[in-house]
């Protein structure tokens, strides 16, 4: 009989735990650095590292891209998972971006349009980015989809959890 209620509870906490890892949401908390061996590239695509806060349905990212000269440009994104859309400014350039959250994988979802003045004047810079965790390996992907000029470019950054 205590074979038997030992089985029973042994099965019972088996399936609970399994019921509660499988139950968490990606965690998408903290601060990334690129894997430059492992991302897919463009030539203009410069992020280095992207801070990122999720609580509840706001988010909010610091990212980090590189200048060219060995310097950084951070720039700060506060938004909200509901897709609804924000104004910002990066380099004096407006920019229109919005944000949601995938139930199906659990991925985060971010469109944004940058326009800038480029040689035949006013354009626009069109990005969509998917994130999605790797929590076993402490990796963020984020993969990309741009288009500009007319021209569409596709690759992901692959970033590392800085402990």
């Amino acid at each position: 009989m205590k074979r038997t209620i030992f089985f029973v509870l042994f099965v019972a906490l088996t399936i609970a735990s399994a019921l509660q890892v499988s139950g968490q949401k990606a965690d998408f908390n903290g601060s990334w650095k690129l894997n430059i061996a492992k991302s897919t590239m463009v030539e203009y695509a410069n992020l280095v590292r992207i801070d990122i806060q999720i609580k509840g349905d706001s988010l909010l990212t610091e990212r980090y891209y590189d200048t060219g000269d060995g310097q950084e440009y951070p720039f700060t994104e506060k938004l909200t998972l509901d897709g609804k859309e924000y104004n910002i400014t990066i380099y004096d350039m407006p920019r229109k971006l919005k944000a949601s959250l995938s139930d199906p994988d659990e991925s985060v979802i971010v469109e944004s349009i940058t326009t800038f003045n480029g040689d035949n004047g006013s354009e626009d810079f069109v990005s969509k980015e998917t994130w999605t965790i790797d929590a076993a390996n402490k990796i963020l992907k984020i993969s990309f989809k741009n288009m500009m000029s007319g021209e569409e470019t596709e690759g992901a950054f692959i970033l590392n959890k800085v402990e």
